[in-house]
């Protein structure tokens, strides 16, 4: 298996996971093999996050070394507006595993803030997992907790912070299970921040993908149908603001800022 052909393997395989991630990978794809059959590809992998689409999309206009600038730029203010944000508060929950959040989390560690976060594990995948550990490396406190415990975890909680697959018109598509965090947190008064680069935002109809249930029970009785919706949307009156590059924002407003970035690029 040559490089490119590697890359696409780990995208789809989920060896590769979280929206950054992904889209730094498929410009090395790019540039390795800069043809049209490797970004037709690329986008069939991950036809539901419009942060891909949108970094091929820039590549067509800018050396690769200015794309993946905008991440670290990008990264570095939703850290700053991040520790701002939690001054004064002592727990943190959040949700499967997003760049965006523990990066800005990690900062704000870094910065002082004093803090523990409450997680789940985030079936059948598990990559609560993998933001506890980066997360506890860094020297965070950390509670994991089964998916089925959300009431028990949310409502010790101070604030709700989740990323975001996407960022459509109706609200952010997240990881299955967010809706339902999304109502708890209504239910309990807590705010919930989406912590997103704009490049997650899309102006058209993201569909909501579907794993194959094996990822759930490989190996399930006859006649025992399985399903493994992988994402959900978060309704924008649960969502307080959009913290991405372009500043805390009320959704609409950030739905308004995100569609002019995309008329007047880098």
């Amino acid at each position: 298996m040559n490089q490119t052909d590697q890359i696409f393997s780990d995208i789809k395989d989920v060896k590769i996971q979280g929206a950054t991630n992904i889209a730094k990978a498929a410009i090395r794809a790019y540039k390795l093999s800069p043809t049209p059959e490797t970004k037709k590809i690329l986008l069939g992998l991950r036809p539901t996050e419009p942060t891909l689409s949108n970094t091929l999309w820039h590549l067509e206009k800018w050396p690769a070394k200015k794309v993946l600038g905008h991440f670290e730029r990008s990264q570095n203010k939703i850290n700053a507006l991040v520790t701002r944000l939690l001054k004064g508060k002592k727990v943190v929950y959040t949700h499967c595993h997003s760049t965006n959040v523990v990066r800005a989390l990690i900062f704000a560690k870094k910065k002082g803030r004093v803090f523990e976060v409450f997680n789940t594990e985030t079936r059948p995948l598990y990559q609560g997992r993998l933001t506890a550990a980066e997360l506890a490396k860094a020297g965070i406190k950390v509670t994991t907790y089964v998916d089925a415990a959300f009431h028990e975890a949310i409502p010790k909680a101070d604030i709700v912070l989740i990323g975001a697959d996407a960022l459509v018109s109706k609200g952010a598509i997240n990881k299955i299970g967010s809706a339902t965090i999304a109502e708890l947190a209504r239910l309990h008064h807590l705010p919930l921040y989406i912590i997103a680069d704009s490049w997650k935002f899309s102006p058209k109809t993201v569909p909501i993908e579907e794993r194959d249930f094996h990822e759930v029970w490989a190996s399930a009785p006859a006649h025992i149908k399985v399903r493994d919706p992988a994402f959900e949307l978060i309704e924008k009156k649960y969502i307080i603001s959009v913290i991405s590059e372009l500043g805390v924002l009320p959704f609409e407003d950030f739905l308004k800022q995100a569609e002019r970035e995309r008329r007047h690029p880098l």
